[in-house]
This record gives structure tokens, sequence and C-alpha cells, in this order.
């Protein structure tokens, strides 16, 4: 049951939601049915994050996401969705060779997705991709901390900026992205005092995953926090264990056919 409204939520939602304290509710999803659900469920906005890689092919990283894969699944998790504002990830070196290649790419997922905003990582070193692609109108959320798609540079999952400076150096980083025109920005395993101290600074919404309670919104993981696939990070919260049922489940129909016991008269079509 849809506990959050009616109205579809758009970017200056976001804005509105700061200015009166409203917590953000956002999650990602890669496809039609569990968009759907979490639509239904009430959260603000679905992310169709580049971690389709990790999560659905089983990749080590999400850097071989292309622009054609997030537009796939952009498309059907939009078509899924009714009321949450839907975010596309832009994939890496789909916005980092230049704000043209940024606006073309971008362009192409907004248009063909037919979802509200993309995403893209990092700082001052983006800017004029962003700039360029709001001004495209493009509705641009920004991604600071920890960066997937610099996995190699700055290594896997560990918290980040936690020595002196930490602040000073994001707090720039967040400003660049502000001027050039974002609309919110996804705060990513930084320590709880450091993304507090940057939420308040911000004139746009912070998201927080695994940077504490005090920023304007969280996004986590649907497959994580319904307890599919491996181990959960220290930050998520598990909110079932859809793993371990989906695993009996298949066992049993699987014991079941082997025994002859599926399908049973009830599962016959008759004449």
């Amino acid at each position: 049951m849809n506990k959050a409204g009616t109205d579809k939520v758009t970017t200056l939602d976001f804005a509105r939601r700061k200015k009166a304290g409203e917590p953000i509710v956002m999650i990602t999803a890669y496809d039609a049915l569990f968009a759907s659900l979490a639509d239904s469920a009430g959260v603000d906005s679905i992310l169709v994050g580049d971690s389709l890689q990790t999560v659905l092919a089983g990749e080590e990283t999400t850097l071989g996401a292309t622009v054609d894969q997030m537009i796939y699944h952009g498309r059907i998790v939009q078509r899924g969705t009714e009321r949450a504002l839907v975010v596309v990830d832009m994939p890496f070196l789909s916005y980092q060779v230049s704000p043209t290649d940024a606006v073309r790419n971008g362009g192409r997922i907004l248009k063909e997705t037919g979802a509200g905003a993309v995403k893209l990582e990092g700082g001052a070193a983006v800017a004029p991709a962003v700039e360029a692609l709001v001004t495209a109108g493009v509705p641009v959320m920004g991604h600071l901390g920890y960066t997937p798609q610099s996995v190699h540079r700055m290594g896997a999952g560990r918290v980040r900026d936690r020595g002196q400076g930490a602040f000073e150096k994001l707090i720039r980083e967040l400003k660049a992205l502000e001027n050039a025109g974002v609309f919110a920005i996804v705060l990513a395993l930084m320590p709880a005092v450091i993304a507090r101290r940057l939420t308040e600074a911000a004139s746009v919404p912070t998201i927080g995953i695994g940077s504490g309670p005090r920023c304007d919104g969280q996004v986590l993981m649907l497959h994580e926090m319904l307890g599919l696939g491996g181990h959960a990070p220290l930050h998520v919260k598990r909110y079932a264990e859809l793993g371990d049922e989906v695993l009996a489940a298949v066992a049993s129909y699987a014991e079941e056919v082997r025994q002859g016991k599926f399908p049973g008269p009830e599962h016959v079509q008759k004449v």
C-alpha cells in the first residue's frame, strides 16, 4: 500500500523535502517487477544503478556497464513505475571524456528510458559535464565519497575521507556540483560526522548510503536489504531473508518433481 501520496515525484520535490525536513526514500531496482513493488510500497525514487553489473551479471566491478544496458534497464524500470522518480546511472566513460559525450549519452538515457534524471560520480572534475547536461535539460544527481567507477584507483568498498581535511576537500567538491546544477547528491560510505556537516552546508538534498542518519534521505540496494545474494555490508539492514526462502522453495520443487509429486492432479488441465 502506497503511504506516501500519489502525485508523481519530481526533482523539485527533492528540494521541497529538504526545506521541510522530510526524509527522502530511495532504493535500487533493475526491472519492472521489483520497480512496481518498490513504487507501490511508497519509495520516493528508484535508482537504476550500474551495480546491475555486480548484482545481476555477476561481475566483480561496475566498470563493464554500457549506455545501452542502462537504457534497457532504465526503460523497464520506468515501465513498472507510476509515482517514484526514476534516476539512471551514467556508466563509466559515458561522461568523463567530454561534456559533449556526456550530453549525448545522458540525453539518450533520458529520451529512451523516460526516466526523470541521471546520476554520475565525482566532484569538480565532472562539473563541466554536469553543467552541460543541466543546460541541455537533463536533470543530474551527483555522487561523492566512495565511487565504484574509481575502484581501480581507490579500492573497493571502504569508508572514504576519514583523514584531516576531509571535510574541506569534500565541501569543495560538493559546491562544485551545486554550482554546476545538480538537484541532489549521494554521499557514499563516509564518516557520519562528515556527512552531517556536508548535509548542513548543502543547498541541495543529500542521499546517504553508509554515511549515517543525518543525510536528507537514504538509499539502499534492494537485493541486499531483501537478503538476496551474499554477505551484506555493515551499512545494510536486512529487512527480509528472501535468499533462504527462494533456496528452500526451489529445493522443494526439485524434490517433488523427482519424487513424482509435481505436477499433481490439481495442476493438470481437464479435457
